[in-house]
């Protein structure tokens, strides 16, 4: 079962004095792009949240957010007041007639009026944020699966198309040596030169190895089959099918070189046509 890297997941919960949304998203990367926001206050469990992540989504950009909204009365910024006073005290020797509110608006705006307390990690609520974190990263594989999913029935329906359109191919092998035989004949009885029927005959089986396309076809049906196998594996993965793609790729384009035949290489044109959008949504698959 293949999953796409394309995916996005969201949790939310709510603790006593605070309000914890994470989310997460991806989309394809050759590797694992990771980018991580946080509170400041969780910064030190970063690197084991970034190990977390590597593990569970493997490859892909992936942008990561824990948003901490304050819901609590009380804030962790308060007046210091000893500044505030020193600094009313300041102005009014420069402003003697001013008023008190007015001088307190001014003291309130200089450096170091406000003091924040810094908050310690609470190892209660960073489990409860843990369960959070799961959870969005749950919703993730969810919809890289779902996405995965869809992708797999478009590879289904367009290595079919490839197959259908190989058999086409060589069912026109028949008419391809009738065309052969008729054009090398034409071509002799043009030129007026008397030939040995058995010489000619040597002549087309040795034209016709040299542009048989049995081994092609073998192949190419081979390498299909486990497309589609390697899809519904346990180790699909989207560097697998990237190699086996280009195999594909490889006897088609053989196929092409060989067929010698206007319809065959239509036909050929049409299989490169299914291939290339398979490639390109290969790129999405983890």
């Amino acid at each position: 079962m293949i999953q796409s890297m394309t995916g996005f997941g969201k949790a939310t919960m709510q603790l006593p004095n605070k309000k914890i949304t994470v989310e997460v998203k991806s989309l394809n990367s050759k590797g694992l792009d990771l980018n991580v926001r946080i509170p400041s206050v969780y910064r030190e469990m970063e690197l084991g949240l970034r190990n977390q992540l590597s593990t569970v989504l493997g490859r892909g950009k992936v942008d990561f957010s824990i948003f901490m909204e304050n819901t609590a009365e009380q804030t962790s910024a308060k007046v210091n007041v000893p500044i505030v006073k020193a600094y009313i005290a300041q102005l009014k020797d420069v402003y003697a007639d001013a008023d008190v509110t007015e001088l307190m608006k001014m003291a309130v705006r200089m450096p170091d009026a406000m003091k924040t307390e810094r908050e310690e990690i609470d190892e209660n609520d960073w489990n409860l944020i843990q369960n959070v974190i799961d959870e969005a990263l749950t919703n993730m594989q969810s919809f890289r699966v779902s996405e995965g999913s869809a992708l797999e029935k478009e590879f289904v329906q367009r290595i079919a198309n490839i197959m259908n359109l190989m058999n086409a191919t060589v069912a026109l092998d028949g008419e391809r040596i009738e065309t052969v035989k008729t054009r090398l004949r034409t071509a002799i009885d043009e030129l007026k030169v008397n030939i040995d029927d058995n010489r000619f005959e040597q002549e087309l089986i040795f034209y016709l190895e040299k542009y048989d396309i049995t081994e092609e076809k073998v192949r190419l049906e081979n390498h299909l089959n486990y497309f589609v196998e390697t899809m519904a594996g346990s180790e699909a993965n989207g560097r697998k099918l990237g190699f086996i793609t280009q195999e594909i790729g490889r006897e088609i384009n053989t196929m092409g070189s060989k067929s010698n035949h206007a319809q065959m290489q239509k036909l050929v044109v049409q299989m490169k046509d299914e291939l290339e959008k398979i490639k390109e949504q290969v790129l999405n698959v983890l």
